[in-house]
């Protein structure tokens, strides 16, 4: 199972927000800029991300973008189902009758397990968390 290139550039965008925390607003192109993402597909990434109220834009010739919410109250899960959708790694996990096989499936478990993995994971996440450990490498 592989997720996007929308959530990996999200979760980056975001982190570059929570760097900037308090600050001021960041402008898209720097972002772009520093985390290396092409700044047409960067701003699809955070069309999303705004309608969701992760981010907010300020306008004017000092605006730009910040975090609608303090960064230890936002979850790599919350980033991943905003740009991606809910996480299932097979269609049966959130919609049983998508298959006519789903009660009779012995491997739905396994998927629903697995689902269960990955949520708990990325909702155990926080981006201040994402945000300290990108200081570290940083220096």
């Amino acid at each position: 199972m592989k997720l996007s290139t929308k959530s990996r550039y999200a979760s980056r965008a975001l982190i570059e927000l929570g760097l900037k925390y308090g600050e001021g607003p960041v402008k898209l192109k720097d972002i772009s800029a520093i985390q290396d993402i092409s700044l047409k597909y960067l701003e699809q990434v955070m069309f999303p991300l705004r309608i969701g109220g992760y981010v907010k834009t300020l306008k004017g010739s000092q605006g730009g973008y910040i975090l609608a919410r303090h960064p230890n109250s936002i979850t790599l899960l919350e980033i991943v189902e905003c740009v991606e959708g809910p996480i299932a790694p097979v269609d049966c996990v959130d919609r049983p009758g998508f298959c006519g096989r789903s009660e009779q499936c012995v491997t739905r478990d396994a998927w629903i397990g697995l689902k269960n993995v990955i949520r708990s994971e990325l909702g155990n996440t926080t981006l201040d968390e994402l945000v300290a450990k990108q200081r570290q490498i940083d220096g």
